[in-house]
């Protein structure tokens, strides 16, 4: 039987109000048969049920959480593994010198290349502007004609002798590109050192990036130096004066700076603008080498397209593929069987997505 200290400490919430003392006499003088009280929990109090509790992180799931190598299970095709590699790209290994003269060579020219390329493209009238661009492109044929040559090109450097000669008398000194216009079609083309070791088998060598001159190799830092150095070694002077030189050096930027507007705007407006520009220069000097060895050029890489087109050309052209589709690409026929069709198919095991989190309690 439950004595009354028991009783009078029990909550009344549970078990009822507390016995008055004359029921206490009375179960004192005539014994009942005390039930004992069942306590219920109210729903609040009520213990909830075990909860999963699911953890998450972006490391890759190990079954162990032993030092790697122990434990070590074979993927059974359901988990996704992703691999990659740290540290500098294999042609690039001074990329921290190159990003910083990369960020270094940008400031330079949002404060004062920038602003004097839009000058000189809204300043000069386009005839003037095109026929400086003429004459720069007419003193670099002599170095073009010779590594054609030196290519065993001998059609090409032919070409371009013509080219010159043309230019250089009838087009007032290259003022006016007259070997380009229709009944001549002499197109520019141009060559280099760089090119020429490439072509015997040079490698490139290392990535560069160098403030002003931008991208580059050591290969074809070595082969652009011969060619700005040929006129004014072979030919000396008025070539070798700085009269000469500084004109050339502040046109030769000004013209490249212009052409290259937009795509200078697309490749800054990319993730990592100094990645995209190693990777499409890199690309385009192996596929100039490829083409003058008459070998199959390699495959551009994906940012190639962004930059070339722009994103709002290419979702225009994503826009019209999709309002051109007139029938689904996926054909009912062709449709995997919903799970539970058939009995002779499984479907396949669903993906395993762990999701750990560091637990708080």
């Amino acid at each position: 039987m439950p004595s009354a200290s028991f009783l009078m400490m029990a909550s009344p919430l549970l078990v009822g109000p507390a016995p008055v003392n004359v029921a206490l006499e009375v179960s004192a003088a005539a014994p009942v048969e005390a039930v004992t009280a069942r306590v219920e929990q109210l729903p609040w109090e009520t213990q909830a049920s075990d909860i999963l509790q699911l953890d998450w992180s972006l490391t890759p799931a190990q079954e162990n959480e032993g030092p790697p190598g122990e434990g070590d299970t074979q993927p059974d095709g359901s988990e996704i593994v992703v691999e990659g590699d740290m540290g500098p790209v294999e042609r690039d290994p001074m990329a921290a010198v190159n990003e910083t003269s990369f960020r270094i060579t940008q400031e330079v020219d949002q404060l004062l290349v920038e602003p004097l390329a839009d000058g000189y493209r809204d300043g000069l009238p386009g005839p003037l502007r095109d026929g400086l661009g003429n004459v720069v492109r007419n003193l670099r044929e002599p170095a073009n004609f010779l590594n054609f040559l030196l290519q065993g090109k001998i059609g090409k450097a032919a070409e371009t002798l013509v080219r010159f000669t043309i230019n250089s008398t009838f087009g007032l000194g290259g003022l006016i590109d007259l070997a380009e216009k229709p009944g001549i079609g002499l197109p520019y083309r141009r060559n280099g050192f760089g090119n020429t070791l490439g072509f015997y088998g040079v490698g490139g060598g290392p990535y560069l990036y160098v403030p002003i001159a931008g991208a580059t190799n050591v290969r074809d830092l070595i082969g652009n130096t011969l060619d700005q150095a040929l006129l004014p070694v072979v030919v000396g002077s008025p070539f070798d004066t700085p009269e000469y030189g500084i004109p050339l050096f502040v046109v030769t930027n000004l013209d490249s700076r212009v052409a290259l507007d937009e795509e200078i705007e697309r490749l800054n407006d990319t993730v990592d603008p100094y990645g995209a520009r190693r990777d499409i220069y890199l690309y385009r000097r192996a596929r100039d080498i490829a083409l003058l060895k008459g070998e199959e050029p390699p495959e551009p890489p994906a940012i190639l397209r962004e930059i070339e087109m722009g994103l709002d050309a290419i979702e225009a052209e994503a826009d019209a593929e999709i309002d051109g589709q007139s029938e689904p690409s996926v054909q009912p026929s062709d449709a995997p069987p919903i799970a539970g069709e058939s009995d002779d198919e499984q479907a396949p095991p669903p993906v395993a997505v762990l999701i750990t989190q560091p637990r708080t309690r």
